[in-house]
């Protein structure tokens, strides 16, 4: 994909966010995008490698069948979940049920749900405390799914995260699945929010030049010029002291 395409997703993406928040300050509703992009990325990455673990075993589905292929997987082969499940921890080192995935969340979303708010909560709980050991602990930790700020009641909240997803999933599904792309869009928006309003707030966002000098610098061979090679790399200074991207 061309870096033309890259950037037009970026916007895509940016002018929903600027469309559904409203009167939410800017970066609170920042933590909520970035949120569901990660999930995002972290779905289409487990599918992905799930796809390629199973092989001819990848469950074939009818066209109007909306559900995940693992939803099929576990629906076909109960008994076998388990196992399942821990293979996927060894190879990608992290597991979503079938119900918690993106693809999931969004149909429920786009179906307008009264249990998609519900159905999203008990995700974030899973991916942070059992998906894999602490790895992901705090990783939503950032947004409140029961904030006043998308609603007064839970009907309210659930209809606003319908919404922001059903959006973001329409967004999406104009450009080609590939994580890469995801990435970049997800930097964009960092870099689009923090020229608003975090800058003022004392948050700043690391330019992608020297994110990818950082990158460089741990990707080397951790030679040191004075005293030969070293057994790892301790620690890097990012001197834009900012979010990585």
């Amino acid at each position: 994909m061309s870096q033309q395409d890259r950037i037009q997703l970026g916007k895509t993406l940016w002018a929903i966010a600027d469309d559904l928040r409203g009167s939410m300050n800017a970066d609170d509703f920042r933590d909520y995008m970035l949120a569901f992009l990660f999930l995002r990325y972290l779905s289409d990455n487990y599918e992905e490698a799930a796809q390629k673990e199973l092989g001819p075993d990848w469950p074939a589905q009818d066209e109007d069948d909306r559900r995940s292929p693992l939803a099929v997987l576990y629906e076909q082969n109960p008994a076998d979940s388990e196992v399942f499940e821990n293979l996927m921890r060894r190879k990608v080192h992290y597991v979503i049920k079938p119900e918690y995935l993106w693809s999931s969340i969004a149909e429920q979303a786009r179906t307008q749900s009264n249990e998609m708010l519900r159905t999203l909560q008990q995700g974030f709980r899973f991916i942070e405390n059992e998906s894999f050991s602490s790895n992901f602990q705090g990783l939503f930790s950032e947004i409140s799914l029961d904030s006043e700020k998308l609603g007064k009641n839970y009907r309210q909240r659930n209809n606003k995260l319908c919404t922001i997803i059903q959006k973001i999933s329409e967004g999406l599904a104009e450009f080609p699945p590939e994580r890469d792309l995801l990435g970049d869009a997800y930097e964009y928006l960092i870099g689009q929010f923090a020229a608003g309003s975090g800058k003022k707030a004392g948050e700043f966002y690391t330019p992608q030049q020297i994110s990818a000098i950082l990158s460089g610098i741990v990707s080397l061979d951790s030679q040191d010029p004075a005293s030969g090679k070293k057994k790892a790399l301790r620690q890097v200074l990012d001197f834009a002291c900012g979010s990585g991207s």
